[in-house]
């Protein structure tokens, strides 16, 4: 794609919109100038040429069976026939790269993209003899918490067709908890996983920010963004979490900290005597539901009878959380996700030139087709911007050390911190003819508890602690920055003491 100089209209635009002032005269004086400089992007575009992908071509297929409306497309990829998943299928969210098999990210916007390099976590998978079974349906550009906004059409709860499934990796925790693949993968920025985990009933991680490479999935905000993750059993979870963790030397998300524990190997150790902090400012919340906090208190009951420590702790600045999150996504997600063409820049890593210019290109053309979540973003994101030009955003980066500061001084008297994942049951999915309000509200309405650990980057598991009116409720489980291994312990504790947990195919068990 050769970079044509600008047009004399094309430089008075410029002009304009940075107030240079520059008369036609003086453009004319700066329009060679300018052509003579672009010949560098030629020359970066031809070297970048030499260094193509190998060609993949891949087997895959439309959905002939999805009542849940979850699998994007279908494939059945494996690469190694031994490894600790060898035999276990896996469904990928699709706002993450499989080589040769298109990626939407729920949204027109993306629709027609295929990646000619597998993401990280899959050559991960794919070496540990995972067999990739397709992609899941995601939220429209991942930015929902409820399960009817990805432009496919709306991901059914197993447990009530009616109800949301949670968001944004709303199509894994459907099959994972309908039984269709064993393992899935999916990617929280505000509670991504933990969300449809707990409002399916199965087990979703968030591990420590850059634990897990992001490289190859679709970003939203640098700062905000995960992958773990999504199983039946923590056993699993565990497993996956070895499979998949560790740098890249590609994200810049990931720092080095020395070596890791086996996950699988720590949950062998006993959790008596560990200290769990009952979070007082994550019960109670103004839209929690009738049940969903006693069914959580029940789950710490529990955990007290198997010999851990259970008391109550404050932490005042959890309710400041979710606020300061939403000035970090919507700002942060206006300049990276949408004016940075997913990527942004600024930052050392793996870019994914094709996805910015096939992505970049559509949205130009078709703003209409952004999500009302995402157009609210822009919304108010560029008012902020424009107006403030991101002093906000600023200043709630400087608040993050405070906020995390006030988990990480509770976690030096507990060794992990329970509360509800979501005040709230699985709510009843909008109709097409819903209101803008209606659409809105259930699309951001579950976040309380879950968004500021993605602010903070503390490990945060959602384990099922058992049902309300025949619906899964969520205990979230929060450990210190690099101690993912003490939260899968817990919830591993929780897991065996209530017997397992139970299916969306069969709830009574």
């Amino acid at each position: 794609m050769t970079v044509h100089p600008p047009a004399a209209a094309d430089l008075e635009y410029i002009s304009s919109t940075y107030g240079l002032s520059l008369t036609a005269g003086e453009l004319a004086e700066f329009a060679p100038h300018v052509e003579t400089m672009l010949d560098s992007w030629d020359l970066v575009e031809k070297l970048h040429a030499e260094f193509p992908a190998a060609p993949v071509t891949r087997s895959w297929s439309w959905p002939e069976h999805n009542p849940l409306g979850a699998w994007y497309v279908t494939c059945a990829i494996t690469t190694a026939a031994a490894g600790p998943l060898a035999g276990r299928t896996v469904g990928i969210k699709d706002n993450i790269a499989v080589a040769g098999v298109p990626m939407m990210n729920g949204s027109a916007l993306v629709e027609g993209y295929v990646p000619d390099r597998d993401a990280t976590v899959v050559a991960r998978l794919l070496h540990a003899g995972a067999t990739i079974a397709g992609k899941t349906v995601c939220e429209n550009l991942c930015f929902s918490g409820a399960s009817h906004t990805a432009a496919t059409g709306p991901v059914r709860n197993p447990w009530d067709h009616t109800r949301t499934t949670g968001g944004s990796s709303s199509g894994s925790a459907a099959l994972v908890a309908s039984g269709a693949v064993d393992l899935a993968i999916g990617g929280d920025q505000g509670g991504s996983v933990r969300l449809p985990a707990a409002f399916t009933g199965i087990v979703g991680h968030k591990p420590t920010h850059g634990l897990v490479p992001y490289t190859g999935a679709f970003p939203i905000e640098q700062s905000l963004d995960h992958l773990g993750p999504m199983t039946r059993t923590v056993a699993d979870a565990a497993l996956v979490l070895d499979v998949i963790a560790g740098p890249d030397g590609l994200d810049p998300r990931q720092r080095s900290h020395g070596d890791r524990p086996s996950f699988t190997d720590e949950l062998s150790r006993a959790a008596t005597g560990l200290r769990v902090g009952v979070v007082t400012e994550g019960f109670a919340h103004p839209e929690s539901a009738p049940g969903v906090d006693a069914a959580v208190r029940d789950a710490v009951d529990t955990l007290r009878a198997e010999g851990l420590l259970c008391e109550e702790v404050s932490v005042p600045w959890h309710r400041h959380g979710k606020k300061i999150w939403d000035v970090i996504a919507v700002e942060g997600g206006t300049a990276q996700m949408v004016d940075g063409n997913a990527y942004g820049r600024n930052w050392q890593g793996w870019y994914d030139p094709a996805l910015i210019e096939h992505y970049g290109s559509r949205r130009r053309a078709a703003g209409a087709s952004f999500p009302d979540t995402v157009k609210l973003v822009l919304l108010a994101g560029r008012h902020t911007l424009d107006r403030h030009h991101g002093t906000h955003y600023a200043m709630a980066r400087n608040l993050v050390p405070r906020l995390r500061a006030a988990y990480d001084e509770a976690l030096t008297h507990v060794d992990v911190l329970v509360m509800p994942t979501t005040p709230i049951l699985p709510s009843v999915i909008p109709g097409p003819d819903a209101s803008l309000d209606e659409y809105l509200a259930r699309a951001l309405e579950m976040m309380a508890n879950t968004a500021t650990f993605d602010v903070t980057g503390h490990p945060a598991c959602s384990v099922p602690a058992g049902t309300v009116d025949g619906l899964p409720v969520g205990m979230m489980i929060v450990g210190r920055h690099h101690d993912d291994a003490t939260v899968l312990r817990v919830a591993q504790t929780f897991e065996r003491a209530h017997g397992g947990f139970p299916s969306a195919a069969d709830p009574a068990s």
